[in-house]
This record gives structure tokens, C-alpha cells and sequence, in this order.
């Protein structure tokens, strides 16, 4: 008897496992999507408690391993009781358009893009977006219904899983403190799980972008966000990693520095419907993918700015790095010089310009020089829109054609949304937009073309003010490009050959290509009049044709930490340049006429007697194996010539 009972149960049983089991993988049917080429997937699934992860691949390999999905907001939760209510049908897009700051002008991928709704345990609903396209995917949380209470959003726990096998590339994100958080620290090279160690200072998480190289070595991801607007805080990586998964984490209440910001929790808030940015996933078989993708400029909006012929792209002689004392109208006026006879389209007046523009004015000297002026401004002056938009017609009316406006300081929602308002009054004004003290880009450049370069980046300046500076360098200098450079145009104030407080190891060559390696809107170049003058003419005349964007520019080698060679072409303008990130001579083979198709010949600027400040230059006929020595932490550039 009590056989058949036991037997009669599980008989019962049975169907009712089974029934879950079908219902589990009904809800989860529909939840995957892949790139039209078929190489990048992305696949979300549900849990038989409701909760929500995904998984993403390239050719079926794991690029991210099972990762956390997932909403808390105060009065609502969407990270488990989840049920599938409607998939939507796949669509194709294409996203085709042109840069003014950028690696290649012209931007063309084509999406796949889905939709998921789901509806928690008290009916609310909850949109997944999923994009993939041949360079990564992407996600995003949307709520399309309308309700005029705030929603606040407590807690966030999307992850990002790395196989423990991984190593990565990543920046410590900073806490609040007088000039932080900036996206101003190194990279480190860690394995996934590893603590936060070798920080400039005192740190919270992570920052995004943040570099990985997976699937045993085999492939690249870089995970960023894009599209960040006034509706959400800036977002970084949760301090532990453990198990290879990092969280998304928001700003903190602390990041206010000067600004008048409220002082309360900084959660995201916002009526609804509201879209939330996106988390992006870049794929690379090799290295130079991601340093070439435009992925999170493809997921932001569309330019705002109908008419763009006024935003041109330049260079700038810039006088604080040399003279970080001297404001006087006589030191403006001396860099304007410098400015006007190399060709540069503009010249920047750093703090302190105001006083010297009262007692010289020194901005009808630029401009009556043809050089056109550009000016700092500190964050707090134009935090309110008001004062905004009032500054910023005084000042073009004076002529001046940018702003450098400096020590944001902070990633919370209020600054995100400041900054979308300054890069539209700016624009109203025909003024061109340099944050300085600030957080990452993430897409704006295409969305507002005046956004033509930020800081965020621990460039030139470090040599006044960190001791390991110098000899980390050269290796920071080979990670930014896969890195920081892929979220947006980088001010790093390139080609800084005086020595300052802590002395310089890379080459001068090195320190000259780094005006060519990154992308900028306007290069500030960094030194003294008399360092440009004392330069061979083969330099003088490269300073004065050197691009400030490119159309075309393809990865010749790509090793994040060890060495970047690009090839760089602009109208009839064609440039191999490299750099190398050790302290070990680094062999290098390159087939330039491959590069150099319609050049006769080419001009290499190297090292010269002493490396730290003498450049040599040659002239050699183009030839398919071409060999050279990267010299350590040196450089080269390549120009061909007719």
C-alpha cells in the first residue's frame, strides 16, 4: 500500500515538473537576437523564480557569461516574479553619419534591434531594447507608459560576468573629493575579481569604458554606456567583483564639488515614460576593433544641430602648460603669436584670461590676427540656465568662438542633464563646447557636434602633479586608445617636451605622435614658444598640416600596454604613426605600399642624438617590408609624400 502511494505521487508530480519545465522554456523562446552577420548574439532567459539574466557570444563563444538583470525601484521591483508579455518583431536599422571628430568620417552599421516587455508580480511592465549589429550589443530598460508620479530607482543590478580567465584593462573611479571624480587615474591590468589597488586616490568602483580581453585571449569587449541624458546619472562598475561579475553602480551623493546641488540620495528619478541609457557591449576579434568602433555613437541620438558648417576642427597654442603663473595680456598675446604662425585656427585662453582681456585685450588681438579665441570658464558659472545662456552670448558677442569650462566633478543626474543644456545654449551661440574636470563622453559628440573634445583622461598635465606619471606613461599612453578614446574625442594636451616637476621618460617622437594617436576636435598642444621654434622645419611643417579628425584610419598594430601603429588619412594627407608602451625596443614590419598607394616616397620622423628632446628625419623610398625598431617608450610618424 504504501508503494502504490509513494507511486501515485510522483505520478502527480511528475506532470507538474514537467509543466514548469515547458512554461520556462515557452517564456523563454523569443528572448535572443543576433547581428545580421550572424557573429554577435545576445540572449536573455528567465529563471523559474522570475528573475532575468543574459548571456552574450561571438560565434557561439562566451563573450559574457550568465549576467544579472534587473530594476529595484522604491515602490516597484523588477528583479524577480518576471514573466515574458510580449516580444516584438525583429527590425533592421541602419545607422549612417558623419562625425566631425573621428577615427573614420563616415559612420554605416546596420542593427537588429527587438523589444521584450515583461510584467512583475504587481502587473507594472518593464521594456528590454536589445541591439546587435557586426561591432557588439547593447540593452536598455524603457517604461513607455505614462504617470506623473516620480519614480526613483533604488538599485540597479545589471552585471557584466567575465570569465576568471579574462584580463582586463580598468580605471579606478574616484571618490568625491575636491577634483575628483575626473576619469583621471591609470588603467590597471587585472584579472576579473582582483580588488581595487595601485589608485591615485581613495576609490568607489570602476569606471566605464572598461577593457577585457576573453574567450582565452581570442576575443576583445569593452563595456561602456551611451546616450546618458538628463534622466539618469552618469554610471559606473560596483568595487567587487567577486566571481568575475561587475555591477553597474550609480553616482554618488557626495559628487558635488562646488555646484549647487541638493544635498540628498542620488538615485535616478523621473516621470515616466522614461528610457534609461544604453549598456553597451563592444566585440573585437583583435584589439583594433574597439579602438576602431563607433558603436556608442551609433546608440546615441542623432544630431541636434541642423546646420553644423560652423564647427570646424583645429589645433591651439595654449599657455598654462608652460606658464602656469603667468597671466599676463603679453603671455596671451605671445601664444596667439605662436598660433597664427604655425596655422593654427585657434588659440586658448586658460584662467585668468578675463583680467588680461580687461587690461590687453588680448581677444581682438587673436582675432585680428585671424586667430580665433577660445576661453575657460569654471562649472559653477554656467550651472544655471539663466547665467548660461547669458554668459554665453556675452562672450560671442566678443568674438570668442569656445569654451573650456571646467571642474564638473561629478557623474549625478543633475550634471548629466547641465551638460546636454550647455552643449544646446552653446550651440544657440555658435560656440564650440571643452569639459574639462569631468566625466566620461558617452555618445554626445554626435548628438551636439559642438561637444569637440573632453578631458577625463590622465594626459600631459600629470608630469606637474603625479610621481608615477613618467614612467607609467608611455603603457597608458597604448591602453587610452582602446579605452577612453573609444567613449569620445580626448584632450590629453599632447606634445609636452619641457620637463616639469617629474621628469619625462618617453622619447620626444612619442610625446609628438600622441597628437596623432588620439582623436580631438581641437589639439592644445602643450609647450613653450620657444620649444616650437626651435623644431626642424619637417616638424614645423607637419604641426601646420596635422589634422584635428580624420577620414580614414585603420589598426596596424593593436597590443593594449605594449604598442599602437595607425594609419591616418585626411584629403591627400596620409600618416603611419606609432608609439610604443615598454621599455624594451619593440620590432616593427610594415608593408607601406600598401599605406602609400599613389606616394613615391616617405618621410620618417624618429629619435635624434638625444631621445627626450632630438627628433631625426629621413626620407626613403616606399618599399613592401619595410622593418624598424620602436624605440623604448619611443615613437615614430610616417609621412608620404609625392
Amino acid at each position: 500500500m504504501k508503494k502504490m502511494l509513494i507511486h501515485r505521487s510522483l505520478s502527480l508530480l511528475i506532470p507538474a515538473m514537467f509543466f514548469v519545465q515547458l512554461t520556462t522554456k515557452a517564456q523563454n523562446d523569443g528572448l535572443s537576437l543576433k547581428s545580421k552577420d550572424n557573429l554577435n548574439k545576445i540572449e536573455l532567459s528567465l529563471a523559474k523564480d522570475g528573475s532575468l539574466s543574459y548571456e552574450v557570444t561571438r560565434r557561439d563563444k562566451k563573450i559574457l557569461l550568465n549576467s544579472p538583470l534587473g530594476l529595484t525601484f522604491t515602490n516597484n521591483d523588477f528583479t524577480s516574479g518576471l514573466s515574458v508579455v510580449k516580444v516584438s518583431p525583429v527590425e533592421e536599422k541602419v545607422e549612417k553619419y558623419e562625425l566631425k571628430v573621428a577615427n573614420n568620417k563616415i559612420a554605416n552599421h546596420v542593427f537588429k534591434s527587438k523589444s521584450i516587455t515583461f510584467k512583475n508580480g504587481q502587473g507594472a511592465l518593464m521594456i528590454i531594447d536589445l541591439i546587435a549589429g557586426e561591432e557588439g550589443v547593447a540593452f536598455r530598460y524603457r517604461f513607455a507608459e505614462k504617470e506623473n508620479q516620480t519614480r526613483v530607482l533604488k538599485n540597479e543590478i545589471t552585471g557584466f560576468h567575465i570569465d576568471q580567465n579574462a584580463k582586463g584593462w580598468l580605471q579606478p573611479y574616484n571618490k568625491a573629493g575636491d577634483y575628483t571624480p575626473g576619469y583621471e587615474d591609470f588603467y590597471i591590468n587585472v584579472k576579473p575579481g582582483d580588488p581595487i589597488n595601485g589608485a591615485r586616490g581613495e576609490s568607489v568602483g570602476w569606471c566605464m569604458p572598461a577593457l577585457f580581453n576573453v574567450n582565452d585571449a581570442k576575443s576583445w569587449v569593452l563595456i561602456a554606456e551611451s546616450a546618458t541624458d538628463g534622466s539618469f546619472p552618469g554610471c559606473h562598475l560596483q568595487p567587487d567583483s567577486k566571481g568575475g561579475i561587475y555591477n553597474i553602480a550609480f553616482a554618488k551623493k557626495d559628487e558635488k564639488f562646488t555646484l549647487p546641488l541638493p544635498d540628498k540620495e542620488a538615485y535616478p528619478e523621473s516621470n515616466l515614460p522614461w528610457t534609461m541609457p544604453w549598456r553597451v557591449i563592444i566585440i573585437g576579434d583583435k584589439a583594433g576593433d574597439i579602438l576602431l568602433s563607433t558603436m556608442i555613437t551609433d546608440l546615441a541620438p542623432a544630431s541636434k544641430i541642423e546646420d553644423t558648417s560652423w564647427i570646424i576642427s583645429g589645433k591651439a597654442a595654449w599657455s598654462w602648460w608652460s606658464h602656469p603663473e603667468d597671466f599676463t595680456p603679453e603671455m596671451y598675446n605671445k601664444f596667439t603669436d605662436v598660433s597664427a604662425s604655425f596655422g593654427f585656427r585657434y588659440t586658448l585662453f586658460d584662467a585668468g584670461w578675463e583680467k588680461a582681456n580687461k587690461e590687453g585685450k588680448i581677444i581682438d588681438y587673436a582675432l585680428a590676427k585671424g586667430v580665433q579665441p577660445l576661453v575657460w570658464g569654471y562649472s559653477a558659472e554656467y550651472f544655471d540656465a539663466d547665467k548660461r545662456k547669458k554668459r554665453f552670448k556675452e562672450l560671442a558677442d566678443m568674438g570668442v568662438k569656445g569654451v573650456k569650462i571646467d571642474f564638473w566633478c561629478s557623474d549625478r543626474q543633475e550634471v548629466m542633464g547641465t551638460l546636454q543644456s550647455v552643449f544646446e545654449d552653446a550651440a544657440k551661440q555658435h560656440l564650440l563646447v571643452n569639459l574639462h574636470g569631468t566625466t566620461v563622453p558617452r555618445g554626445w559628440h554626435r548628438t551636439w557636434p559642438n561637444f569637440v573634445t573632453a578631458e577625463a583622461i590622465l594626459g600631459t598635465e600629470s608630469y606637474f602633479y603625479e610621481p608615477r606619471f613618467p614612467e607609467m606613461a608611455a603603457e597608458q599612453n597604448t591602453v587610452l586608445p582602446f579605452t577612453r578614446n573609444v567613449a569620445g574625442p580626448s584632450d590629453y594636451t599632447p606634445f609636452a617636451l619641457t620637463f616639469r616637476k617629474y621628469t619625462r621618460l618617453n622619447t620626444g617622437t612619442h610625446e609628438l605622435a600622441m597628437a596623432m594617436i588620439y582623436t580631438s576636435g581641437i589639439i592644445h598642444f602643450a609647450d613653450s614658444e620657444e620649444v616650437f621654434n626651435s623644431l626642424p622645419n619637417e616638424l614645423k611643417n607637419l604641426l601646420k598640416e596635422m589634422p584635428a579628425t580624420w577620414d580614414k584610419t585603420e589598426c596596424i598594430i593593436a597590443e593594449p600596454g605594449k604598442a599602437v601603429v595607425l594609419s591616418r588619412k585626411k584629403d591627400n594627407l596620409s600618416y603611419i604613426v606609432g608609439i610604443n608602451g615598454t621599455n624594451k625596443a619593440k620590432p616593427v614590419s610594415i608593408d607601406l605600399k600598401k599605406y602609400g598607394k599613389g606616394y613615391s616616397k616617405f618621410r620618417i620622423i624618429s629619435e635624434g642624438k638625444d631621445p627626450l628632446m632630438d627628433f631625426k628625419v629621413e626620407t626613403h623610398a616606399i618599399t613592401s617590408k619595410w622593418q624598424y625598431n620602436l624605440a623604448p617608450k619611443g615613437g615614430f610618424i610616417i609621412e608620404f609624400i609625392k
